[in-house]
């Protein structure tokens, strides 16, 4: 599976921004979904995840579920990452990615198969 990622820009703190991963091969119940982000200089750190098996079972990263919501339109292939309240500590490359079934160390980029290309995600005045 292919994933492209886009809805990135510019946005002033407590501004909102959602990003798009659409797949380019069907990503079904059998896939888990997620997005990482990666700011200058540091780890890619894990955001969201959607776990597979069909169902609306979410991960979220530290301090930010309450402010991310992580979602899917099966319909459309498609994963999105609604981003909320956002800090200029947000700001960072946002990638998303799939694999199939679960892993115990989901938080982990290496738990994940595919990866879609960087949307730059900027918060500033």
């Amino acid at each position: 599976v292919q994933l492209q990622a886009s809805g990135g820009g510019l946005v002033q703190p407590g501004g909102s921004l959602r990003l798009s991963c659409e797949a380019s091969g069907r990503i079904d119940r059998n896939y888990s979904v997620g997005w990482f982000r990666q700011a200058p200089g540091k780890e890619r750190e894990f955001v969201a995840a959607l776990r597979s098996g069909g169902g609306t079972i979410t991960y979220y990263g530290d301090s930010l579920k309450g402010r991310f919501t992580i979602s899917r339109d099966k319909a459309k292939n498609t994963v999105y990452l609604q981003m909320n309240n956002l800090k200029p500590e947000d700001t960072a490359d946002y990638y998303c990615a799939a694999r199939t079934g679960w892993a115990t160390n989901w938080n982990s980029k290496n738990a994940w198969h595919a990866w879609g290309q960087g949307t730059l995600v900027t918060v500033s005045s």
